[in-house]
């Protein structure tokens, strides 16, 4: 399976990768969909927020950004993860890092298989999904 990683600007690697990876499988396989060529990519808070500016037009800090090169059912894409914003957020929401992060992988893979976030409803029906899958991390075979 094509899920990558990488850091850029940050020196972060994620713990047990052969894991996130049949995990991240194990998601694309509840959504019905196939394992294209994934990128995680790790970066720094000015980073993601030059990311934010450039593609998105938002002038702030953020978790993730995806960009999507999807095609039918194989679900592909980059996924750029703010590490610190991540770190910070842990504290904010009372959970462990390895939680949130977890929380904003899939966050990310829920986006390229179609899901979105901005309303309230999206938002509950995402914050739902990415529970659900939490959930079965540890039942994976590390």
């Amino acid at each position: 399976m094509p899920v990558l990683f990488y850091s850029d600007g940050v020196p972060f690697q994620p713990a047990n990768k052969r894991k996130i990876i049949r995990w991240i499988g194990n998601v694309l396989a509840g959504e019905k969909k196939k394992t294209g060529h994934l990128c995680y990519i790790f970066v720094s808070d000015e980073r993601i927020r030059e990311l934010n500016r450039q593609y998105l037009q938002h002038d702030y800090f953020t978790d993730i950004i995806t960009f999507d090169n999807s095609k039918k059912d194989i679900v592909a894409g980059e996924m750029y993860i703010g590490i610190d914003v991540v770190r910070s957020n842990a504290t904010i929401y009372g959970t462990s890092f390895n939680n949130e992060l977890l929380r904003v992988m899939v966050h990310g893979v829920l986006h390229l298989c179609g899901y979105n976030d901005k309303t309230d409803d999206e938002q509950a029906l995402m914050r739902t999904r990415e529970n659900k899958y939490i959930d079965l991390f540890d039942g994976v075979a590390g």
